[in-house]
């Protein structure tokens, strides 16, 4: 084989060489304003959810009444890692002000304040009430309704959103 036909082969091979990238992570920078905890943690790379990151994040979106802890749906991690690239913000921390609530804790909410839903989605480990400090409320109920990835509920007088990966509607 002459030598250039070799050299053309060798670029042809190599050209069609599959490239190697590695696999993105997903991060959280997570800060809950009734434990006083900080997480800041990979919970998946590429299209690989960590397991052991999913229990940590578990166990950070306790209900702070009770201890409870609930499996999460891990479509609200996503979320919340593209709402903070949304708004221009990747890897910012976001304030955590409810995450999981037992049962118990949605009724003694019922029972002391306004508009807590019955079947609220923080006791599927579905929703989470959250806030980005140095991004308007409004701007990030906006960012979350663009992704349209679930319910969104603004809450201005108390400066927070939330967000779960239920059905798409917002209030």
């Amino acid at each position: 084989m002459k030598y250039c036909c070799f050299l053309f082969l060798a670029a042809c091979v190599v050209s069609a060489a599959p490239s190697v990238t590695p696999a993105a992570e997903q991060r959280l920078r997570l800060f809950h304003t009734h434990t006083g905890e900080r997480l800041d943690i990979v919970y998946r790379i590429g299209n690989t959810y960590i397991p052991e990151a999913l229990d940590k994040l578990d166990h950070f979106l306790r209900d702070h009444r009770t201890g409870d802890v609930h499996r999460y749906d891990p479509r609200l991690f996503d979320l919340l890692s593209d709402l903070t690239k949304t708004v221009g913000r990747a890897g910012a921390e976001i304030n955590v002000i409810c995450g999981y609530r037992s049962p118990w804790s949605n009724q003694f909410l019922r029972d002391t304040t306004t508009g807590v839903a019955k079947n609220s989605l923080h006791m599927q480990a579905e929703a989470i009430d959250i806030r980005l400090p140095g991004t308007k409320t409004s701007v990030f109920r906006d960012a979350a309704l663009a992704l349209r990835e679930g319910g969104v509920g603004y809450y201005p007088k108390s400066d927070f959103i939330h967000v779960d990966v239920g059905r798409i509607r917002r209030w």
